[in-house]
């Protein structure tokens, strides 16, 4: 019986656990590099046209080697899933100590953000667009046009920071870190089945719309095109309402994880 893709890979990381040699983490390499293509394919959709891809890829290698090196396979997880984290996070310094995103964008953030938090204080419940202009006291579709800006400047995303937390990892919690652990305690999967619920809730909380954007791109691995034929919208309109669903998240998650 011929052996498989899966089972050649098996074979490298038990090579390369018990030797560490540096052409079998080469291989590991070759084998994983289409993650990089995919996570730096996904970022640059939403960033401005003078970010290259190719800086997005050759950044986003150094979080693929930091993540082989990192992984245990021995603890029961996807190593894709972790990777992807990793790929991630080494574009994303990359892009942050460029400081590429505007002032004016930044502030622009603070303000919606700063906005949702009051209203949601005082409605129990996220607010709608027009809602949330009237308190801006600007039209509904200026609102949009800065939801479009946040977006392809600020990089907003679920599986960037999503709130505070506890720890060593410089107080973050991301979408990564409410995926089970094999190898954790009783209290590790505790605190991890109360993080999903707190996720959960949140996401309950907004509008049928934003759920299924969110649901979607996250979880289908849909493009904003491909959720816009869903949902019978344009591919600008799914960008505004997932920054807007990402934004409001983020407040909830921060105001319930540091209550």
């Amino acid at each position: 019986m011929p052996v498989t893709a899966e089972q050649r890979v098996d074979g490298l990381w038990e090579q390369y656990v018990a030797t560490k040699k540096k052409e079998v983490r080469d291989k590991l390499l070759v084998y994983y590099a289409p993650l990089v293509k995919y996570v730096a394919s996904r970022l640059a959709a939403g960033l401005p046209q003078n970010v290259e891809q190719a800086d997005l890829v050759s950044n986003g290698w150094f979080g693929l080697i930091d993540a082989v090196d990192r992984f245990d396979p021995t603890r029961g997880n996807k190593f894709e899933t972790y990777a992807m984290q990793r790929i991630r996070g080494a574009i994303l310094d990359e892009l942050r100590s460029s400081d590429w995103v505007p002032r004016s964008v930044r502030q622009k953030a603070r303000t919606i953000e700063k906005a949702m938090a009051k209203l949601e204080a005082a409605l129990g419940r996220t607010p709608t667009d027009a809602e949330l202009a009237n308190e801006l006291e600007i039209p509904v579709g200026q609102l949009h046009g800065m939801f479009t800006q946040i977006s392809k400047a600020g990089v907003v995303a679920l599986d960037e920071v999503l709130g505070g937390g506890n720890g060593d990892r410089g107080d973050v919690v991301t979408l990564v870190d409410t995926l089970a652990d094999a190898s954790e305690g009783p209290v590790g999967q505790y605190e991890r089945n109360e993080l999903k619920q707190i996720l959960a809730a949140g996401i309950n909380a907004m509008s049928d719309r934003e759920k299924w954007v969110l649901m979607l791109y996250y979880f289908e691995r849909f493009t904003l095109a491909d959720i816009g034929r869903v949902l019978n919208v344009t591919e600008s309109r799914v960008c505004q309402i997932h920054t807007k669903a990402v934004m409001q998240l983020r407040l909830y998650l921060n105001r319930r994880l540091n209550d």
